[in-house]
C-alpha cells in the first residue's frame, strides 16, 4: 500500500511541476514576435492565419479588442509599429497562446498559435472569430 502512495505522489508532485512550467516559463518575443509573411487564410493544428481589410485604423481598434480580452497582454511591438504580439492564457491552466497582428496599408495579418499541446482544439480559431464579429467588419 506504501508503494501506491509513493507513486500517487510522485504523479502528484509532477502535475504541479509541470502545471508550474506551463505558467512561469519565459516568452520570448524573438521567437513569438516574428514579422508575419502570410498571403492567405491558414489552418493549422495549432492555430490559424487571417487576413483581413478592416481599414487604415484596423490594427488601433484590434488592438483594444484583444486588450479587452481577460488574460491578454502585449509581449512585443506596438500599433505604432504596425505590428504586435499578445500572450492570451487560458482560464484553467494559464496555457499561452501567441497572437501577433501585423497590419501593411490596409491588410491586418492576424497568425494566432498555440505553444504548448499537438493541437489547439479550436480555441485560437474561435478566440479570432470573436474578435473579428467585435472588430464588425
Amino acid at each position: 500500500m506504501s508503494r501506491l502512495f509513493m507513486v500517487l505522489w510522485g504523479i502528484l508532485i509532477l502535475a504541479v511541476l509541470a502545471a508550474g512550467y506551463v505558467r512561469l516559463a519565459p516568452s520570448d518575443p524573438a521567437v513569438w514576435h516574428v514579422p508575419l509573411e502570410f498571403s492567405a487564410d491558414k489552418d493549422f493544428r495549432r492555430g490559424l492565419v487571417r487576413i483581413v481589410e478592416p481599414g487604415p485604423d484596423g490594427l488601433a481598434r484590434m488592438n483594444k479588442v484583444v486588450l479587452e480580452t481577460p488574460r491578454s497582454k502585449v509581449l512585443a511591438g506596438s500599433v505604432e509599429a504596425g505590428h504586435i504580439t499578445y500572450v492570451v492564457r487560458s482560464a484553467a491552466m494559464g496555457f499561452p497562446d501567441y497572437v501577433t497582428l501585423q497590419q501593411t496599408n490596409n491588410i491586418l495579418v492576424i497568425y494566432a498559435r498555440s505553444r504548448f499541446g499537438r493541437k489547439d482544439f479550436g480555441v485560437n480559431a474561435a478566440r479570432v472569430t470573436s474578435w473579428l464579429n467585435t472588430l464588425q467588419m
